[in-house]
């Protein structure tokens, strides 16, 4: 096993390594900004290192004063978590050649699936249904490039092949507009990627974002979780997750489930990772995928009970996985509301004191957050300050308990969106399940 980790995160995700770490007799090192002394993972972990100044930039994106500061402590491993340098390949190389374990994919893994281009490609030859599209970059011929269109069929979405986190895509439904899309997509691609390729392809009217967890040791063993359903969202950023992902066709969903386990031992990834798709008309349509722990991972945890971020840990190690496909199972049901220091209403973020924190509590109720009585919330980073996650034997039962969960929590001194989270897990058609991409935003009347 590992001896020591270095938890290069903040926040709910590094005190949720830490715990994992703990459980297997791994030592810590927090990494923290200025700005972060205070986070319950830094007063927990057996070391700690000031990295830099409150500025991301400066300290948790900071490749040079991550490196040093696993070097001074004598770290044998680094976590990246998720944000923040968790897909950056060039992190995952570096870390690697300075003699440390990357608790990660491989550096040519993470290029290979951060590539949209190249992951739709790999995921072809794999076997994973996709969205039909342009296989490939787009030319600057302008009439190929409506000739591809045409056979795609309007309306189109243009992606940026770097993109991510709903950023660098332009929907076209006629082809009036379909150059002038390409060209304006392309400078913003550039501009916010250094990159500024693109690719088509089809754009679903009404889908929803289905998700495949999965766990690779790269020594040819492969597992899927089964999936997650990730529509509730606004501005492309996931609010509310449940797991399994409730109407889905028999059918299809066990064939995609084995097509992602199958890729994972083709392209020899290692670790844990996310496929992403839009399901629609009983169809999955693979758009990408995450090289990393995901945010949502709680809820997968619930009902299959295996501990995805231990098995990070094991795999990073170099042990094989702990588990084969047929002893995983699903058991009952489980939702995941993100819990953000932000107003319900406008979306603004609301950093300052917590000046009571109550987390509620109960059978099937899990609280992943790094907040306390007198926590400061920065105004630096991502808004997140906590998962509240229920589980039950059945759909009904834990959307009640997460209902009875967040009347529970108590957060005063800042603003949250938990009075959202009231009102979704109340709303009708929510209630039913398979509510589309769409409907969040809809309700919201953005």
């Amino acid at each position: 096993m590992l001896d020591k980790v270095l938890i290069a995160n903040r926040g709910e995700i590094a005190l949720r390594i830490l715990r994992a770490c703990k459980e297997l007799g791994i030592k810590t090192v927090a990494v923290h900004s200025k700005a972060d002394r205070e986070l319950m993972h830094v007063r927990l972990a057996d070391e700690a290192v000031c990295i830099g100044p409150a500025a991301s930039a400066q300290s948790y994106l900071n490749i040079p004063a991550l490196i040093s500061a696993a070097e001074v402590t004598d770290s044998s491993a680094i976590h990246p978590g998720y944000g923040f340098l968790a897909e950056n390949a060039d992190f995952a190389e570096q870390v690697e050649r300075s003699g440390f374990t990357f608790i990660g994919p491989r550096a040519d893994t993470i290029r290979l699936m951060g590539d949209k281009v190249s992951a739709i490609k790999a995921m072809k030859e794999a076997g994973v249904p996709t969205v039909p599209g342009s296989d490939g970059p787009l030319s600057d011929d302008e009439g190929e490039l409506l000739a591809t269109a045409e056979r795609i069929g309007y309306p189109v979405i243009i992606k940026a092949a770097a993109g991510g986190g709903g950023r660098g895509m332009r929907v076209v439904h006629t082809e009036g507009h379909l150059i002038s899309a390409v060209n304006v997509t392309r400078t913003e691609a550039h501009s916010a990627f250094g990159d500024g390729t693109v690719y088509m392809e089809k754009f679903l009217e009404k889908p929803r974002h289905v998700e495949v967890q999965v766990l690779a040791d790269g020594q040819g063993n492969a597992i899927h979780l089964y999936d997650r359903d990730c529509s509730l969202q606004r501005r492309h950023q996931k609010v509310l997750e449940e797991a399994p992902a409730p109407g889905l066709d028999p059918k299809a969903r066990a064939e995609v489930l084995e097509a992602c386990r199958q890729a994972c031992i083709e392209i020899g990834y290692r670790g844990a990772g996310t496929f992403e798709f839009l399901y629609e008309d009983g169809r999955f349509f693979f758009i990408e995928m995450n090289t990393r722990v995901q945010v949502e991972h709680p809820v997968t945890e619930m009902v299959t009970g295996v501990d995805i971020v231990r098995e990070q840990l094991r795999i990073a190690a170099g042990l094989p996985l702990s588990i084969s496909q047929d002893q995983v199972e699903v058991s009952g049901h489980a939702f995941e509301c993100r819990i953000n220091a932000e107003d319900p209403r406008t979306f603004m973020p609301s950093p300052g004191k917590v000046t009571l924190y109550h987390p509620p509590g109960g059978l099937g109720v899990r609280m992943d957050s790094h907040v306390y009585t007198g926590y400061n919330v920065p105004p630096h980073y991502d808004s997140l300050i906590g998962k509240l996650i229920t589980w039950g034997v059945d759909r009904e039962t834990a959307l009640t308990r997460m209902r009875n969960a967040l009347d529970e929590l108590l957060v005063e001194g800042i603003k949250t969106n938990t009075d959202l989270h009231k009102d979704l897990v109340r709303d009708g058609y929510f209630q039913q399940g398979g509510v589309n991409i769409h409907y969040l935003e809809k309700k919201l009347g953005l």
